[in-house]
C-alpha cells in the first residue's frame, strides 16, 4: 500500500469541534489514570475558586491527533506534537481545533494547529491552545520519515 498523497502548503484541514462534558472528563481520567480532582469533583473545584471542572490539558493533544488522523488517513503517524496553553476550558464548553499545512515532503507534513474555546456561560470566545505544531509521517511509524 502506498502512502497517502500529502496536501498542499497552505491547505486548511477539516475543522474539529467538540463539546467536552463532565462524563467525557471522567472517562478520560479513567483511561489515563489521571484522577486529579480539579477535573471532576465539584466540591474540590469550588474550594479552589475555579468556575467549573477544568478540562485536562492533554485532551487537546488527543483532539489534535484525532483531527490529523481524520484528515490524513489511518496510515499517518503523529511524530511530533507541541503546544502551549492559553486559557482554561471548563466542562460543558466547546472547542474548535484547526490545522493548516505549512511544510510538505514526500513522506511527511508539518502543520500549525490551534484550539479555540467558543463563547459559553464561562466567558467569551478565547484561545485554548496557541501556538501548536505537529509533524505527521505519511505511511508507517517506522518508515523512512521516522529518521
Amino acid at each position: 500500500m502506498t502512502p497517502p498523497v500529502p496536501p498542499n502548503i497552505g491547505a486548511a484541514l477539516p475543522t474539529l469541534e467538540r463539546t467536552i462534558t463532565l462524563t467525557d472528563m471522567v472517562a478520560y481520567a479513567g483511561a489515563t489514570w489521571d484522577w486529579y480532582r480539579l477535573h471532576f469533583d465539584s466540591e474540590f473545584v469550588a474550594a479552589a475558586r475555579v468556575p467549573g471542572p477544568v478540562v485536562d490539558g492533554q485532551v487537546f493533544g488527543a483532539l489534535f491527533v484525532e483531527l490529523l488522523q481524520d484528515a490524513l488517513g489511518p496510515r499517518c503517524f503523529v511524530h511530533e506534537l507541541s503546544f502551549t496553553f492559553r486559557n482554561l476550558m471548563f466542562a460543558g464548553e466547546t472547542v474548535r481545533c484547526e490545522a493548516t499545512v505549512v511544510e510538505v515532503g514526500a513522506d511527511r507534513v508539518r502543520v500549525e494547529l490551534s484550539a479555540t474555546i467558543l463563547a459559553s456561560e464561562y466567558g467569551p470566545q478565547r484561545p485554548a491552545v496557541r501556538p501548536a505544531h505537529a509533524t505527521v509521517l505519511l505511511g508507517t511509524a517506522d518508515g523512512p520519515g521516522a529518521q
